[in-house]
């Protein structure tokens, strides 16, 4: 029920308070506030997620400041596994700025050659199969299909679809007992951006969800706070 103005102005509190070092608005935040605004209003200096223009700036630029922790996360991951990141093919698959433009400019400052695709990119699966590492982050259940994949590439998906009809989980998991079992206790189930039993069965490594990129999203943003 909190209007814009009541958010605007505990963010202007939040920022004047010397014992407050980092600040992340979670979204979505409800339909009535404005989100621009309200990120806008977090001061540069406090931004946990980097979303302000000003970490944004830094990031096109290579300059050191708060990143956006999604792809913070991903990069990192990459890293811990030793997969090769400079010299290699990487798509985009998807063009928000929570994580579509940040992971890209991160992974092209790590010398990976990028491209970016989205919903009017053209022969998708085409530019999806050149891929060494292939970043899902479209918002769409289980869209990235196997023929989207070449054997082999590094699978790193960032979609949290709710899947709340049956049919749905019975097609995309294959008539899986215990999915389905999930489902009928809960009344819905997670899934990706990438279809999870597909990209098993190409992919040499492949982050799914849950318990894939989500928890290093909040170490990030964790870490950062506390540095």
């Amino acid at each position: 029920s909190i209007t814009t103005g009541e958010l605007l102005a505990l963010v202007h509190q939040l920022n004047e308070r010397p014992e407050i070092d980092g600040i992340l608005v979670q979204l979505p935040l409800p339909p009535q506030v404005d989100s621009k605004r309200i990120l806008l209003a977090v001061s540069a200096e406090k931004d946990v997620d980097g979303f302000h223009p000003v970490n944004m700036g830094n990031l096109v630029a290579g300059v050191p400041g708060p990143r956006a922790c999604t792809p913070a996360g991903i990069v990192e991951m990459l890293k811990r596994y030793r997969i090769p990141i400079a010299g290699s093919r990487a798509v985009v698959v998807g063009r928000s700025d929570i994580v579509g433009k940040p992971v890209a400019l991160l992974l092209l400052h790590e010398h990976a050659t990028v491209t970016i695709c989205h919903s009017r990119t053209r022969d998708l699966p085409g530019v999806c199969r050149e891929a060494d590492i292939l970043i899902a982050a479209i918002g769409r259940p289980a869209m990235i299909t196997g023929e989207f994949l070449r054997p082999g590439v590094t699978v790193i998906d960032v979609g949290m679809n709710r899947l709340d009809n049956r049919e749905d989980v019975a097609r995309i998991f294959r008539n899986s007992p215990e999915k389905l079992a999930a489902f009928d206790a809960k009344g819905s189930v997670l899934v990706g951006d990438v279809e999870p039993l597909d990209v098993v069965e190409k992919a040499s490594a492949y982050s799914p969800v849950p318990g894939g990129v989500g928890p290093l999203t909040i170490a990030m943003q964790i870490g950062r706070a506390h540095v």
